[in-house]
């Protein structure tokens, strides 16, 4: 999802050691009849606030549960599928894993991720909607459809705009019920556009997620499945957000090309000081924006624009189990309790984050307009299973061919016509290795 902090890069050597330790992850060791049954739980929070809110959890399920006992392992995002992939063919994989959904695909096919369709509890299961479950919903590489993690946490895009600029601007501030069009945001972006400042910065050193999930505002997916292969597609609908984002940098002059080579929160500092007045990014960067702004400064948290939609893709964090556990009905108590209403709204708070709960996502502390949160609440229901996380090789493709096309693009060296050849001709290339 998001880039992480290599602060959690210490803890690889803490998260090899316990999981390889054989207490109770992986299958490796089973209680005696007396002993309380051991499970370890692979965690990847890294804020702060997040830590802590895991670690809480952890604690209250310990207390309450004499005989199921948890122990938290600090896992990094930085290094997780590589760790995982050894630790899975050497059996030492922890019980309970926490990932992102676009990781369960290979896991699953490869039979190292327990189908968890037939384990779920009723209330855990109903309190998710179905779009969240679609995110963790697989093929098990033998032509069966299961369910290999329980999606709780989700990022959407929306818009961080400075208030006193916006204000003065005169155009019309956008509510969940009723967005900006893309045209209507272009406007506003001009309009913000003056006195050497930009309406609008666009922060393209990763530029793939957000353009491909923004891109479902048209109906663009970029990918197409006709008698079991998958081939790129970039047809009208996919061009449509990447020619908006290009006219605003270089037909409107509406963008400031200094934030284009910068990652997401890169331009922050420029925003504070009014160089420009909106910036689109995943809604856990108001985190950034609520510690870091300067004293005085106003922001607001807008929509995402919509097209012929507002849909936008999803990716889920998630909880799986491993297929090897000796404990996998405990392990999937432990994660009932973890991910109800509640604690997930705790979770999302502590990520900043939307919670998949319909329950967590009522809690007052999602619904508050302190912070955004009411509109970063409200986009959840605009969140879609992103279709190219359903497909085989599309990290190599994201690395290899879509990250350079697309940078090159946005710095205005290629045309929107030679992009399109591109992603589709270096594309299918890619694909096609991981279909054979």
């Amino acid at each position: 999802m998001r880039i992480k902090s290599a602060l959690a890069a210490a803890a690889v050597l803490a998260l090899a050691a316990a999981c390889g330790s054989g207490g109770g992850g992986g299958g490796q060791s089973s209680s005696a009849p007396n002993e309380p049954v051991k499970i370890n739980f692979l965690s990847l929070a890294w804020q702060k606030e997040s830590v802590a809110a895991n670690k809480q959890l952890v604690d209250e399920w310990n207390k309450a549960n004499p005989n199921i006992q948890v122990t938290y392992v600090q896992g990094s995002w930085d290094n997780v599928n590589d760790q995982l992939v050894t630790q899975f063919a050497g059996g030492t994989a922890p019980d309970v894993i926490h990932n992102d959904s676009p990781a369960l695909a290979g896991f699953a096919s490869d039979g190292y991720l327990l189908d968890l369709k037939d384990k779920l509890p009723a209330e855990l299961k109903s309190d998710i909607p179905q779009p969240a479950w679609d995110t963790v919903t697989f093929d098990d590489g033998k032509g069966q459809q299961g369910v290999y993690g329980v999606p709780f946490l989700q990022e959407s895009q929306v818009i961080i705009a400075n208030k006193k600029l916006l204000d003065a601007s005169g155009a019309r501030v956008p509510t969940p019920d009723n967005p900006w069009t893309w045209d209507e945001f272009s406007a506003a972006a001009k309009k913000m556009t003056k006195g050497g400042n930009f309406g609008v910065a666009w922060p393209m050193k990763s530029p793939v997620n957000k353009t491909l999930n923004l891109a479902l505002n048209f109906g663009g997916t970029f990918f197409q499945t006709a008698d079991g292969k998958t081939t790129v597609k970039v047809g009208p609908e996919e061009r449509e957000v990447l020619q908006r984002i290009h006219d605003q940098l270089y037909k409107d002059k509406s963008a400031d090309p200094a934030a284009l080579g910068q990652g997401t929160a890169d331009p922050l500092p420029a925003f504070y000081k009014g160089k420009f007045a909106l910036l689109p990014a995943g809604v856990y960067l108001r985190q950034q924006v609520a510690e870091q702004a300067p004293e005085g400064f106003e922001w607001v948290t807008l929509p995402a624009p919509k097209g012929t939609t507002a849909q936008q893709g999803a990716v889920s964090q998630t909880l799986s189990i491993a297929q090897d556990s000796k404990h996998p009905d405990e392990a999937m108590k432990f994660i009932a309790f973890f991910l109800n209403g509640p604690n997930q709204a705790k979770l999302a708070k502590g990520d900043w984050l939307l919670p998949t709960s319909q329950a967590a996502a009522a809690d007052p502390a999602m619904t508050t307009k302190e912070n955004g949160w009411d509109v970063a609440t409200a986009s959840a229901k605009n969140l879609v299973v992103a279709p190219f996380l359903k497909v085989n090789g599309f990290d190599e493709w994201k690395t290899k061919v879509a990250t350079p096309t697309l940078q090159e693009y946005f710095a205005n060296k290629i045309t929107i016509d030679q992009v399109a050849s591109k992603l589709v001709e270096d594309g299918n290339k890619v694909l096609e290795r991981y279909q054979r």
